[in-house]
This record gives structure tokens, C-alpha cells and sequence, in this order.
């Protein structure tokens, strides 16, 4: 064996046996030779740019000042992977080093939820291309500076899938690789405490299969086979699978659905230490097979729970090294509708300092629907309801409340709980779409002003906060909600879609969307600059949020080894006032994403939307 991989194999294969110790209590050390020997066969398969890629990377690489992401669905912002490839001159325009190709496995026919049910895990959906287009497109993306991300579901597989195919056939081995009961007793014991997912087309967590002649775990879809990784088979499988992604030139995987890995009576079977375990594995299997690769949890979960994703006790420093910071996306739509920086304050404090070499991934918008996770204890500590400022959240972004200029629609509404989730494009939730409506000139133009304003402080709070900001396709020219969607039959029932718009050529857009495209376009980029220039924003910093004595205005303070910065943001349309002596330090008077001079006088004056990052004198 090479002796680079039984360093790593030392470093690393007590992260593997322990992590399957905690799994499994039958033939430990016989899985555990099978898992070491899966890891030499893979590395063996690595090829020399790879290896080279992996000894040359460095290890924060998606830490640093510098990384900027890009989150597209490729056919939308480009056709396909040879599509994309030639996009990569506008990835770097942006300052780009990050892209995240939403699902491109093969997923099943028809519907298939957006792609995250997939058929075959190694191959690409046709009308993208192929595997080679996929390793070529990320040999292009790597001498471009650029890292790519790609999605692997865990939890589940299409009924299409080969797996699923052989239980139905009656293969006993592949029947345990899924969850089935021959009856609805266990199933009903599960469901009481169970949550729904999409309660409006997929009620319920069970579905009866007749070739099966059982009742079968489906979390998401009736057309989604929740894997059972009770059953050591089903690692090694993703093993290998994650080996060949590897292998292709990905540098990145988002975990998808990893909450829901682990089934326990009882529990909401989300969250079970045991997904942590499975992802020491997994991570540790990677690093010693391909060790520049790393994991992104998708973890929409509580700000209780989603510190565990990127380790906490035992588990520290050995899962994934970023997860999504849903809560600050949740929080900073939150302070806009309210105009009130307060609850994001009071919600961002308490999360706990995460590990070493891990980092956070912020970003305004995504390609799912904002479930408004706002926690009652948050909200009771400023003397809100936490039920009451959800409920308001729906409305205002709904644009149901009065004066609101959103226009986002009620996604997977649940009576039952008052639970309303909203789809929409950032454009569109800001208010460009509904002040385009507006036919007085100077009336419509001071609106488009406001939301680009509005986007632009969002922005800026998601590349300062901490940790690799992503930048959603389409926000960078204000696209608005796409209502086709719901003349395309698979996508109709899905309102997400909605703020999955394609990207059209630049000049197929009318005279002002062009204008508010190349404002929008040119604010990123400048943030791009900014952020790239200044090591207070590698994510190694802390980010401390202090305390304003106007609600409107939300400060935070990156402090470290690699010094300090201090940044002002004003949530509100209107301006704001604070004393000069709220600032923890007195601060030079150029703002760093413009370069413009401010005043900073004994009373600060923050425009409206307002967004400076400061150093100290």
C-alpha cells in the first residue's frame, strides 16, 4: 500500500471501527476488513490529477475569505454539463470558487421530486449528459480555482431503483435493505410520533406494496424507499458510491435528508446519534481515500440540533465540515418583514462556536420552500407568540398581510399545526416583482430601489456573517417567480418550483429587469471583492452579535487571530440613529464593500438597508 494511505489509514481507521462499533454488534471486524478493503480498491482507482489535487488542496480550502458558492440546477442555468462548462468565465466574473450542481443523478422517470429520487447513482440524468461530461466538467471547474458540489441522497432510492427492483423480485437480500412490515401495526406505533413532510401530497410515512406484500417506510414519497442502514450492506454500498463520486472529481456532497437516516420507536426518527455515527464512517472512509473531498449536511433542522452535524462531543471534528445556517436565512426575512433586528440577535446568540475546520454555508435563498423556524423561546424573550410572528411571517411573505410588498405563495400548508411554508424567488419575496406592477415612474423606480437595496443588505449579512456564502442562480439579476411552472405536468403540484426559474441569456431580458440585473450583478460582485480581501471573514473567526439600542439595526463583530471587523446593518426601509458609543471600538470611517466614506460622529446615521463593514482605527 502507499504509504500516504496508511498514514491516513492510521490516522483515520479508528474513526471507521469505532464509528461502526456504535452500529453494529455482529461481525464488527469482518464489516470492518470489507470497509478497508472497499477504501485500498478506490484509492488504487484514484487517478494521479486526483491524488495530486488531494496533496495540493489546502485543508480550509472552503473556509477561506475567498470561497464563494454558486448553488444552479444545471439544465436551467445552462442546458446541460457541457452547458455549464462554458459558463465558467461568468462563475469567475462573479468571484465563484464553489459550485453546487443541484440533483444531477439518474433520477426515475417522471416524477421524481425535483431529482432526489434517484434510479441509478452512477450515472447522470440523460438529459445532462454523462459521468465523463461530469469529470470533465470538474477537470475544467479544478484548473479554474473552482471546487464542485453535487448532491447524494442517503435516506432513500426510487422504486426504480436496481435495489428496490431485486426485493420486489422476492431477493431476500435486498428486501432488507428497505423497511417493510407485514402489517400496520408496527407502522402505526412509528407514525405517533412522527412528523409529515409533505402533508398535502404525501400524507402519512407508510406505503403498502404489493410485490412486497408489506407495508414499506416512504419519509418523503410513495415513490421513495427509505434505505435501512440498520443493515451494514447498505453502508458499504454508499461507501462505494461515495468512492466513484470521488473518483469523477467531485470535491464536495451534499448529505441530502441526512436527519432521517436512523429509525427509532418513539422519536421523531430524526436527529438519532446514530446518524452521526454513520457519517464518522462515511467521513472517515472519504478522508482516506480521497481526502480533499468533503461532506455538506443537509440538516434543516432546529438551532438545537444542527450544531451536531458538524460535530459536538465524541463526535467533534468527525462528521461533515459544513452544514447550512437555515436559521440565518430564516432570521434575516424574519427582520425585514419586521423591521426588527431583535429576534435575529436573541436566535443567533445562541448558537454554540463551532469546531475547528468546519464552517458554516449562509445564504438568502435556496431551492426549497423557508419553513419559518422560529423557536418559542426566542420569540418569548422580546414578549412575542412565537405561533403569533410565524403566522405573520406567512402572511407578509404570502402578501396577504397589508402593505406587504411580497409575492411568495403558501407551500405544504398544515392546518393542523397553523405550519404555512413559502416558496419564492429572492426578487420576488423582496418586492421587485410587486413593484414592477406600480405604473407611476418615479413610484416603481423608488420601489425597485428599495427591494435591490433590501437584497443587497441580505447579501451582505450572508457574506459577513461567517462561513461560505452561497450565492442562489438567478438572485444575481433579480429573476422573479416563474409561474410556467404550473404548465409543466411533473412540476405543477410543486410550488417550489416557483423560484426555480431559468436563467435566460442577459439580453432576452426587457430594458429595466437588464437594469436591475446589472445592479444586482455588480453589488455581488462588489461583495465578492470586499469579502476576498479581508481574513476577518475566514471562517475560522468568531462572529459575536451585539446589541443595538435600535431595533432596526443588527451588529456583528468578527474577532480573531486574524483580527477584527466590524459590520452595521439596518434591516429597515426607513433610516436609523444609533449612538457612536454602541460600537465596540471606533472604527475608520471607509466602508470596505464600497469604499465609500461614512460618518461616524457621535450619532451614526444608517441609511435605509444600510450595510458597512468597518475596521478598527
Amino acid at each position: 500500500m502507499p504509504e500516504d494511505f496508511v498514514s491516513r489509514l492510521a490516522r483515520f481507521g479508528p474513526d471507521i471501527h469505532s464509528g461502526l462499533s456504535d452500529l453494529y454488534c455482529e461481525n464488527l471486524d469482518a464489516i470492518y476488513a470489507r470497509v478497508i478493503a472497499l477504501a485500498q480498491s478506490t484509492h488504487a482507482a484514484r487517478s494521479k490529477a486526483l491524488k495530486q489535487r488531494d496533496a495540493d488542496q489546502p485543508a480550509d480550502w472552503f473556509q477561506s475569505e475567498k470561497a464563494i458558492g454558486y448553488v444552479a440546477y444545471a439544465d436551467r442555468f445552462a442546458g446541460n454539463l457541457k452547458g455549464v462548462k462554458k459558463k465558467i468565465p461568468y462563475l469567475k466574473a462573479l468571484g465563484v470558487t464553489y459550485l453546487h450542481l443541484m440533483p444531477l443523478l439518474n433520477p426515475r422517470p417522471g416524477e421524481n421530486d425535483g431529482g432526489y429520487a434517484v434510479m441509478d447513482f452512477r450515472s447522470i440524468a440523460p438529459s445532462l449528459g454523462s459521468m465523463r461530461d461530469l469529470a470533465s466538467l470538474a477537470t475544467a471547474l479544478h484548473s479554474n480555482n473552482i471546487s464542485l458540489t453535487i448532491d447524494l441522497v442517503l435516506n432513500h432510492v426510487a422504486m426504480e431503483h436496481e435495489w428496490a427492483v431485486r426485493a420486489r423480485e422476492g431477493d431476500p437480500i435486498y428486501r432488507d435493505y428497505f423497511y417493510v412490515y407485514p402489517d400496520r401495526e408496527v407502522p402505526d406505533q412509528f407514525e405517533q410520533s412522527l412528523p409529515e413532510v409533505f402533508p398535502d401530497f404525501a400524507p402519512g410515512n407508510f406505503t403498502w406494496d404489493e410485490d412486497l406484500n408489506g407495508w414499506l417506510w416512504t419519509t418523503f414519497n410513495s415513490y421513495q424507499w427509505d434505505m435501512n442502514w440498520a443493515n451494514p450492506q447498505v453502508l458499504l454500498e454508499f461507501l462505494d458510491i461515495i468512492g466513484f463520486l470521488g473518483n469523477q472529481g467531485v470535491d464536495c456532497l451534499r448529505l441530502d435528508a441526512i436527519a432521517f437516516l436512523w429509525k427509532r420507536l418513539g422519536t421523531s426518527s430524526q436527529n438519532q446519534s446514530e446518524v452521526h455515527s454513520i457519517t464518522q464512517v462515511l467521513r472517515a472512509f472519504t478522508k482516506i481515500v480521497a481526502p480533499s473531498m468533503i461532506f455538506q449536511a443537509e440538516a434543516i433542522v432546529g438551532p438545537s440540533d444542527v450544531g451536531a452535524y458538524l460535530g459536538e462531543g465524541r463526535f467533534t471534528g468527525k462528521v461533515s465540515d459544513i452544514a447550512y445556517h437555515n436559521s440565518l436565512m430564516v432570521q434575516i426575512w424574519s427582520a425585514f418583514a419586521a423591521r426588527d433586528a431583535r429576534l435575529m440577535s436573541v436566535a443567533l446568540n445562541r448558537f454554540a462556536e463551532l469546531p475547528p475546520h468546519t464552517a458554516w454555508t449562509t445564504y438568502l435563498r435556496c431551492h426549497d420552500d423557508i419553513g419559518w423556524a422560529i423557536d418559542d423561546s426566542d420569540a418569548d424573550s422580546l414578549g412575542w407568540s412565537g405561533f403569533g410572528h410565524r403566522s405573520f411571517l406567512a402572511d407578509y411573505y404570502s402578501g396577504i398581510f397589508h402593505g406587504s410588498p411580497s409575492r411568495g405563495v403558501v407551500f405544504q400548508e398544515n392546518p393542523a399545526t397553523g405550519d404555512r411554508r413559502i416558496s419564492g424567488s429572492a426578487a420576488s419575496l423582496a418586492g421587485i416583482e410587486s413593484a414592477l406592477e406600480i405604473s407611476d415612474p418615479l413610484r416603481r423606480q423608488q420601489l425597485v430601489d428599495s427591494a435591490i437595496d433590501r437584497i443587497s443588505c441580505g447579501y451582505a449579512i450572508v457574506f459577513g456573517f461567517g462561513g461560505l456564502p452561497l450565492i442562489y442562480m438567478g438572485d444575481e439579476w433579480g429573476l422573479l417567480n416563474d409561474y410556467t411552472y404550473t404548465e409543466r405536468p411533473l412540476e405543477s403540484p410543486d410550488n417550489r418550483w416557483i423560484h426555480r426559474p431559468f436563467m435566460p441569456d442577459f439580453e432576452a431580458l426587457n430594458a429595466e429587469h437588464r437594469k436591475i440585473a446589472q445592479e444586482l450583478s455588480a453589488r455581488i460582485t462588489r461583495l465578492s471583492v470586499a469579502r476576498a480581501a479581508l481574513p476577518q471573514l475566514h471562517a475560522s473567526q468568531k462572529s459575536v452579535v451585539l446589541t443595538t439600542s435600535h431595533i432596526a439595526v443588527f451588529m456583528v463583530v468578527r474577532e480573531g487571530e486574524r483580527g477584527s471587523l466590524l459590520q452595521v446593518y439596518n434591516v429597515s426601509p426607513d433610516p436609523a440613529t444609533i449612538s457612536g458609543h454602541e460600537f465596540p471600538w471606533k472604527p475608520q470611517s471607509i466602508d470596505l464593500i464600497t469604499g465609500n466614506s461614512v460618518e461616524l460622529g457621535d450619532q451614526i446615521h444608517i441609511p435605509a438597508f444600510g450595510h458597512w463593514w468597518l475596521l478598527p482605527r
